[in-house]
């Protein structure tokens, strides 16, 4: 048995799939002093009895991008480490029942096409020709995946171990960690068998990772639910065409049904997710055990007899096998269902890699990102569906359980644009959440906070069914219109709770923030816009800097981005610094105000000096109460945000909204937001603002300040301007019909891929469908003709380079 050495590196907790990957990954970017440690044996969690599914199939740019390496790599692994395993590279047709998934089809296959893979869309004739069993009666086609296949598991586990094994790494079974602690910059574990120190710490532990969590203080935002699937006995007719065709069916996944089918030697692997679904170690009456290693859940039939019964009707010869054997396990959960992978919140040198619910088809793409998380600091591709601190304090076990178990039910669902889920709602709602539910708001949550996205009047169908749509019209469009022509022509009113907001004070704080941003710091009584780049130039995030007074400032980012913001201020925060941050966004509450009217709307109602001019702010009166008045618009108009204390901000609102009554005041929701900043080329975090790009590829050179002597990421960006930047931000116009572009849309020149869009939507000011994008340089030029593919179809675009759509000259921003 191998002793606890007593040091090391980093320590993995936790060895499935996913821990011996990360070890594999770490050994392979040269760091061989680091050790797993599992509590018992190597795959004894949701690793053991996976059904070993590797799909590259996924409507999120970043978890294709995960997936596909996962592939690459298992196609490999084998012979690079000189271990036998059973992979088998099968293909997979996934079924499709409505003309609504056949979009998302058409979509993937431009995102796969994207990304190197030739996936291919089925007629329900060509359906038999790839699966002869398969009876088609209700499909509109399939998504073929020639990359789909399936994998032993355990093998793949014990292959990735021993490949680090020989790096260097070492691995330590029946080994639980019992406690942490930090000492001296260095954390200890302690364990059974000893202590050891190590520089970082890697929670790996699947369905134990709210456990291990909890040794650093960290409440994993977690569930665990329990998955069957049915194993089948040899059917003779299967038997008989596999020896013939020399190779297995193709995988089948009839996702409107909820299930997929596998050929497992000559019978079938059968694995519903069904909506009347269960999760465990939730109440009192069902503890999480200590230890559940190599063990089951009794098995659940009746729950699946729907699902069954259709898988029987999709491929008839499944009814004359018979059961051989049902595995029901325990599978982690986040509340979205994608796996957490990045460093631990609140936590130093501490990561996670851990809530895998399709953790076999990941594992590889996980070790990649997580040992690049390690090592760097920083990821390859752009991760923040997995970044742990996409949640915040509002993820309880009672939202995680209700959004588990939501995933769960609905495994395969389409997520249409204007399409918000139900469960978990109103965990955060602004203190005038009910005057605008009773102005028609219809909301949807950001980190947490209910916020509306349109005003529905009455009789307006806001039914879930009625989102289940990838068009752009539907009941909001005429709303969305409204709103969008009264911010125009009058003024509209938009509440935004939950905007993510620092106080950063005290001697240095102005030299501080200089380094850390790319560009000038306002002056006191003014804000701007700040970028905050990586060591290799890459968009981080991007804050609003509002000046107080010398050395005192207020950070003002998105809701979604507290914790990730926050933390990376944090990090680069000097430990003897003499000035103080401090996380103040539950304080504070903020409306935008915006309009030719608004003006006049706030010189009935307020103190302040309305003549100051744009990227100006003040502090003044309404109805008695301070607030700060901030002239910035992100509606593009006229206007100012509105930022008061949260008890203040009823009174405020209503004063504001009874003046604005005799000049056309109307609310306005973030549906309205985006098409508004989209015309004036505003961009989004996440989305137009992310790691996949430099700030110079982002357009983004006017807020750099080649002048400072030194920032984050300055000689990565001046090395990239000395050499030509290859990819540019520009605006679009497109051609479309019913649909606008999505997020990741394939642009094409020339018959050749030469970029993608990263946010579309209608412009309702302009009457036109919108797209921004990143495309080759060359061809960033104003007037230049592409082609967007819109879930399919190659429609024209147009390109206006950077300038806005909307009042170009910004003559009404600034009146």
């Amino acid at each position: 048995m191998s002793e606890l050495p007593a040091t090391a590196r980093v320590v993995i907790i936790g060895g499935g799939a996913v821990g011996a990957s990360c070890l594999y990954h770490l050994a392979k970017a040269g760091w061989t002093d680091c050790l797993l440690l599992e509590k018992n044996e190597l795959t004894a969690g949701s690793t053991w009895h996976a059904a070993g599914n590797v799909p590259t199939f996924s409507s999120s740019w970043s978890l294709m991008n995960m997936q596909r390496y996962s592939a690459e790599l298992y196609r490999k692994l084998g012979a690079e480490v000189d271990y036998p395993m059973n992979y088998h590279v099968t293909g997979s047709v996934r079924l499709g029942h409505s003309k609504e998934r056949l979009l998302e089809f058409k979509r993937v296959v431009g995102m796969g096409r994207y990304q190197g893979m030739d996936l291919d869309i089925l007629s329900p004739a060509e359906i038999k020709a790839r699966y002869p069993f398969a009876e088609t009666h209700e499909l509109e086609g399939a998504l073929y995946d020639p990359y789909d296949g399936d994998i032993d598991p355990a093998q793949l586990t014990q292959a990735l171990a021993k490949g680090a094994r020989d790096m260097g790494a070492k691995i330590i079974r029946f080994c639980p960690v019992d406690s942490a602690r930090r000492e001296n910059g260095e954390w200890v574990l302690a364990t059974a068998k000893g202590e050891v120190r190590c520089d970082y710490v890697v929670n790996a532990a699947g369905y134990y990772a709210r456990e291990v969590g909890k040794l650093f203080g960290r409440d994993v935002p977690m569930m665990v639910m329990s998955h069957q699937y049915m194993l089948f006995d040899t059917i003779p007719e299967l038997e008989a065409w596999s020896k013939e065709a020399g190779h297995k069916l193709p995988l089948l996944r009839d996702v409107d049904s909820s299930y997929y089918l596998r050929q497992e030697k000559y019978g079938f692997n059968l694995g519903p997710y069904e909506g009347n679904c269960r999760a465990h170690w939730v109440t009192d009456d069902d503890p999480m055990p200590k230890d559940f290693s190599f063990q089951l859940f009794p098995d659940d039939l009746d729950r699946l007899e729907w699902h069954i019964n259709d898988a029987v009707a999709r491929v008839p010869i499944l009814g004359t096998a018979g059961l051989s054997k049902v595995i029901n396990g325990p599978i982690p959960y986040a509340p979205d269902g994608n796996p957490l992978i990045g460093p631990m919140p609140g936590v130093p040198n501490a990561f996670e890699a851990c809530v895998f619910t399709f953790g076999i088809c990941q594992a590889g793409g996980a070790g990649k990102v997580l040992a690049e998380w390690v090592t760097q600091g920083e990821t390859e591709w752009d991760m923040w569906s997995c970044d742990p601190r996409r949640y915040t304090s509002y993820t309880d076990p009672a939202y995680c359980v209700d959004k588990g178990m939501e995933v769960y039910g609905h495994e395969y669902a389409i997520h249409f644009p204007k399409h918000y889920w139900p469960a978990g709602r109103d965990r955060r709602q602004s203190v005038i959440h009910d005057r605008i539910a009773a102005l028609g708001a219809v909301f949807k949550p950001y980190n947490g906070w209910e916020r509306a996205m349109w005003y529905a009047k009455p009789g307006d169908d806001t039914s879930e069914e009625a989102t289940q749509t990838w068009a752009r019209k539907g009941p909001w469009s005429p709303r969305i219109e409204e709103e969008c022509l009264a911010v125009r022509d009058a003024a509209g009113i938009l509440d935004l709770p939950g905007f993510s907001r620092y106080r950063l004070q005290g001697p240095g704080a102005t030299e501080w923030l200089a380094g850390l941003t790319t560009g000038k710091i306002p002056k006191p009584g003014r804000i701007g816009l700040a970028y905050f780049a990586d060591d290799k130039g890459r968009i981080v995030t991007e804050m609003s800097v509002m000046a107080i007074a010398e050395d005192f400032f207020f950070l003002i980012t998105a809701a979604t981005a507290q914790w990730h913001d926050w933390e990376w201020l944090l990090t680069h925060k000097p430990e003897d610094a003499a000035f103080t941050l401090t996380d103040v966004s539950d304080q504070f509450s903020c409306q935008i105000l915006s309009g030719p009217n608004s003006r006049a709307i706030l010189a009935e109602v307020s103190d302040a000096d309305l003549t100051k001019s744009w990227l100006s702010h003040q502090s003044c009166q309404i109805a008695g109460r301070w607030l700060q008045l901030v002239r910035v618009s992100f509606a593009g108009e006229l206007g100012w945000e509105i930022h008061t204390k949260i008890e203040d901000t009823a009174d405020v609102f209503d004063a504001v909204w009874a003046a604005g009554q005799k000049h056309g005041l109307k609310p306005f929701g973030m549906e309205a937001l985006d098409s508004l900043r989209l015309e004036k080329g505003y961009r989004a975090w996440k989305g137009d603002l992310s790691t996949d790009y430099t700030v110079l590829q982002g357009g983004l050179e006017r807020f750099v300040d080649w002048a400072k002597p030194d920032f984050k990421g300055k000689a990565a960006l001046a090395r990239e301007k000395q050499q030509g930047v290859t990819k540019r931000f520009v605006l679009m116009t497109i051609e479309a019909g019913d649909y606008d572009a999505p997020y990741m849309s394939t642009l094409w020149h020339d018959d050749q891929v030469v970029g993608e869009t990263t946010s579309g939507n209608w412009g309702y000011r302009i009457g036109k469908s919108i797209a921004i994008g990143m495309v080759r340089s060359d061809l960033a030029v104003p007037g230049q003709e592409l082609d967007v593919e819109v879930f399919g179809e190659r429609l024209k675009a147009t390109v206006h380079g950077d300038t806005p759509l909307y009042d170009p000259m910004n003559e009404r921003l600034r009146a």
